[in-house]
């Protein structure tokens, strides 16, 4: 998910969209762990979206 993307979200959309990314870090970690998955880019793709998510919700509750 882009950056234009999360900006455009309501908070509540925000945290939607971020506990469905936590989860599908996680399953994404269990599957590596097990075997190695076929793209491991994709790990760093959901990290990197959970981030942008939770800068969104931080700098909407500071204003």
């Amino acid at each position: 998910m882009k950056q234009s993307e999360v900006k455009e979200l309501s908070v509540a959309e925000l945290q939607e969209e971020l506990g469905k990314s936590r989860k599908a870090y996680s399953d994404l970690k269990m599957a590596h762990a097990v075997s190695p998955l076929e793209n491991p880019i994709q790990l760093r793709a959901v990290r990197r979206t959970i981030a942008r998510l939770a800068t969104e919700l931080t700098k909407r509750e500071q204003q």
